[in-house]
């Protein structure tokens, strides 16, 4: 049964630039891109200039110059949670750790004190097009956790939870939180995420056509944000429409359910939840710096100027890595870590082959 829980706000979006969110989110972004066949060298046949975002395009270079994607560039005072649809990310930063993910894993990446960092994009398929689709979502971090050393954690596709509505017409991949209990692997260990009662929660949702589905209350005192990505059209409440490309905030998502309906006959639609309780601290942000005072903001400069945060020990600022490297994660001092092999993804409960973590 639906409950009162009224919206607050609805926006459109044009991906891939940022999306609005509310804390303790700091914005979202939905990259999706149709990259062409890649040449030998897995490089698309364009570059990119830094302001690379046309959402009217195929695909974008971003940053990239031979290869689509972020060549290194710093973080300091939140996280980084990546979660990947489809394609593939060769990841390098300077604790001197990196990795190849893609295809429905997911990354946490606590930057804390500081961290250089590479995310591009390699063309492996030469033969026929390279489509990526994934979010990148910023998460704050609150003042007494802003300087911790940073961190990483890699959850594998295999692994992931899943829920699976009773009528198996509603789908949701569980990035963090929990959802009518099915609960997501956990965050990097000084996250806001990590601490249950933050209610925070990331929820990728596909609604087949005809589908309905309630979303649960959020607990007292959560912001609630829903993304619609994908699918022409979609009910909230049996009477709000909306649009593809929107973005929509609830007010007081603890009164009562939400009911999604899929209007469509023959087209699936898809939302990302974001939820969870505000941090409540101020925010201080200066591109790729997240503080809670301008000096703090200052002083990370200064820091980044002359530490180069632990320096970039890769030959390229775009790192790729050999086309026949399959999916694995470096981690410094730790033996490379491959996907689980043979683990199955339970619906409606945890992995049946448990996660141990992979953090530093």
């Amino acid at each position: 049964m639906t409950g009162p829980v009224r919206i607050k706000s609805t926006q459109p979006i044009d991906t891939p630039t940022p999306m609005p969110a509310q804390d303790p989110f700091l914005f979202a972004v939905y990259h999706k891109d149709e990259y062409p066949a890649g040449d030998a060298k897995m490089q698309a046949p364009r570059r990119g200039n830094g302001a690379d975002f046309d959402s009217s395009a195929k695909y974008r270079m971003y940053h990239g110059d031979r290869f689509p994607g972020f060549p290194q560039h710093p973080h300091r005072g939140f996280e980084t949670i990546t979660c990947t649809i489809e394609g593939t990310i060769d990841h390098t930063d300077s604790l001197g750790c990196g990795g190849r993910y893609g295809s429905g894993d997911v990354q946490w990446m606590t930057a804390g004190k500081g961290i250089v960092h590479g995310e591009n994009f390699p063309l492996l398929n030469q033969s026929g097009p390279n489509v990526n689709r994934f979010f990148q979502l910023w998460i704050n971090l609150p003042a007494k956790s802003k300087m911790v050393e940073p961190n990483q954690l890699m959850h594998w596709a295999e692994t992931v939870p899943r829920y699976t509505s009773p009528d198996a017409k509603t789908r949701a991949t569980m990035w963090c939180g929990s959802l009518y209990g099915t609960s997501a692997l956990p965050a990097t260990k000084d996250s806001w995420a990590i601490d249950p009662a933050n209610d925070v929660n990331i929820w990728h949702i596909t609604l087949t056509p005809t589908a309905k589905f309630s979303l649960p209350r959020a607990a007292q005192g959560s912001n609630r944000s829903l993304y619609f990505i994908e699918g022409p059209s979609l009910t909230i409440n049996e009477d709000r429409k909306l649009i593809s490309k929107s973005v929509v905030t609830f007010e007081n998502a603890w009164d009562g359910e939400t009911l999604l309906e899929n209007p469509s006959t023959d087209t699936a639609v898809e939302v990302l939840i974001l939820q969870g309780k505000p941090i409540g601290e101020p925010v201080a942000q200066h591109g790729p710096f997240v503080m809670n005072t301008r000096e703090e903001i200052v002083q990370a400069f200064t820091d980044y100027r002359r530490t180069q945060f632990g320096g970039w020990p890769w030959p390229e600022d775009a790192m790729i890595f050999p086309r026949t490297k399959g999916r694995f994660l470096q981690l410094k001092g730790v033996p490379e870590q491959q996907p689980p092999s043979g683990a199955k993804k339970d619906d409606n409960g945890d992995a049946s082959t448990a996660e141990k973590g992979n953090e530093l």
